[in-house]
């Protein structure tokens, strides 16, 4: 019998290949990949958020208890490896570095213009600082993601000095727990310090200054462009559009695209339906904690299923206490438009940024086999 496959034109391979792809790409979304990490993680970070929630609810201030909730989740920034010493730093610089972005943000509210003008500045800086010292996930994101939430908000003075210690008693609670947890590790696994001393970050010679430059300038054409379309809530684009960039190659930021949008569709769908039964501030403090929990358990397994929690969540914890969460509809209108169009242009900040990458790459490979060359020859 003749083999069929040698027949097959041009014109019809790429219909399959295309189907092929499609095939591909959606078995990626109901797939669970394998992870090492254990659910102490997800735990931890449900209660570094859950924590100042339920205290919040307590003193009846819930706006405030979302403020010390977002900065919990400093908690992610927990190394998994390290001298004690290490891991604890580690927690404190972060710390700082979320009293520092939410301070910022306040000071600079003042004026659209210029909150624009130094969102770009910071994320610029701290996306560089980021490469030169080579830091692990989630690296910039959520330095970037405080910011943008605090810039937004109306500027008031005599309120900074409140808000921002509450986000040090929330990053103080998670740093405690951070610590503790450390402790019960050593007790009950025998976990040792490592004698040698361990520099706690290490510096990036090849730190890419132009995909600084590139990030900080899409990021703040993002936060300029939900001012130009007078969203009450701005920052949902930055935000969506810097969780896209986060992608670690050129195809992982088109997949992120795609499976932010649809993961977002579904989760707006969820959203709307835990806003019909949350009819009371605990119920909605109690979706958070939840939500919080499934995400950690899910965003290094599925990212596609993540973003369907992700969504009901990152809401909850920016509107719990605006007065449209009473309105489900115009809510959900809302926040889908301006996370497709955060997403669509994090896709092509991505893209600019790898085109970017590759060229550096080139250039420093090009200058190593240079100098190889010559150590040769000499």
């Amino acid at each position: 019998m003749e083999n069929k496959s040698i027949f097959i034109s041009k014109d019809e391979r790429i219909p399959m290949a295309l189907k092929n792809t499609i095939h591909k790409e959606l078995e990626q979304l109901v797939t669970l990949k394998d992870s090492t990490r254990t659910w102490h993680t997800p735990m931890l970070t449900a209660i570094c958020v859950g924590f100042p929630l339920l205290v919040g609810l307590y003193v009846d201030n819930l706006r405030y208890a979302l403020i010390s909730c977002l900065s919990g989740l400093v908690i992610l920034y927990l190394p998994s490896s390290g001298s004690f010493t290490n891991i604890i730093t580690t927690l404190l610089v972060s710390s700082f570095g979320f009293m520092v972005s939410f301070a910022l943000g306040q000071f600079f509210s003042f004026s659209p213009t210029v909150s624009v003008i130094v969102f770009g500045l910071y994320s610029l800086i701290v996306h560089w600082i980021i490469l030169y010292y080579k830091t692990a996930p989630p690296r910039s994101f959520f330095f970037i993601m405080i910011l943008s939430i605090s810039i937004c908000q109306p500027f008031n003075l005599s309120t900074i000095p409140t808000k921002v210690g509450l986000v040090g008693l929330g990053t103080m609670f998670s740093c405690t727990l951070g610590l503790a947890y450390i402790l019960w590790l050593s007790a009950t696994q025998k976990i040792t310090p490592q004698n040698a001393p361990v520099p706690l970050l290490k510096k990036n010679t090849y730190a890419d200054f132009w995909e600084a430059i590139i990030t900080g300038v899409i990021m703040a054409i993002s936060l300029a462009l939900g001012y130009w379309l007078k969203l009450e809530n701005p920052y949902w684009i930055p935000i969506s559009c810097g969780a896209v960039m986060q992608g670690a190659s050129l195809y992982h930021i088109w997949q992120r695209t795609f499976q932010r949008i649809l993961g977002t569709f579904l989760g707006l769908c969820l959203c709307w339906l835990l806003l019909q039964i949350a009819n009371t501030p605990l119920m909605l403090c109690l979706f958070i904690i939840v939500l919080q929990l499934i995400v950690e358990l899910l965003i290094i397994r599925n990212y596609a299923m993540a973003v369907i929690f992700i969504t009901p969540l990152a809401i909850f914890l920016s509107e719990a206490a605006n007065p449209i969460i009473n309105d489900p509809n115009e809510l959900i209108a809302l926040r889908f438009w301006e996370i497709l169009i955060g997403s669509g242009l994090g896709a092509i900040g991505g893209w600019l940024l790898h085109k970017e990458k590759i060229r550096y790459a080139s250039i420093r490979g090009l200058k190593k086999l240079g100098n190889q060359i010559e150590q040769n020859i000499s």
